[in-house]
């Protein structure tokens, strides 16, 4: 299955760089949508399907934190999983974006391997790429 992914980032070419880092990673990344502030994220997000928020901390207008406070106090947004990729790397910040509501933390600068790691944990991919074999198709003997 292919993720639709958001990524919110005020930076034009840390959005390309955080892009980049998810398709070089291996993930199985469908669409990506691009956001520059939260208030953008949540209008992109009410008209689109997304698999995934890719959100940075510290944004105009509104920022990473704001949008993740918002997300959860929508019924349908809410189920969204939530990254955060930020220079903000205090224990504090780490756990301030975890009680808000994110599902995972990169502090910058990453790696591919690191936002190939909390991808799949966040969305229950396996590590290794070997997913899993039951087609649905399995018959019942009640």
């Amino acid at each position: 299955m292919a993720y639709n992914i958001l990524i919110v980032d005020d930076s034009l070419p840390m959005r390309a760089v955080v892009k980049k880092s998810i398709k070089m990673s291996g993930f199985n990344a469908g669409q990506f949508l691009y956001a520059s502030n939260g208030k953008e994220a949540l209008d992109i997000l009410r008209d689109n399907w997304c698999d995934l928020v890719v959100t940075d901390y510290n944004m105009p207008s509104m920022n990473g934190m704001e949008l993740i406070m918002e997300m959860k106090k929508d019924e349908t947004l809410s189920t969204i999983p939530i990254l955060v990729i930020t220079t903000e790397g205090s224990a504090r910040r780490v756990e301030e974006f975890m009680e808000a509501g994110a599902a995972g933390y990169i502090k910058k600068p990453f790696t591919p391997d690191q936002i190939r790691q909390q991808l799949n944990n966040i969305l229950g991919e396996p590590e290794n790429g070997e997913g899993n074999d039951d087609n649905g198709d399995e018959e019942f003997d009640f």
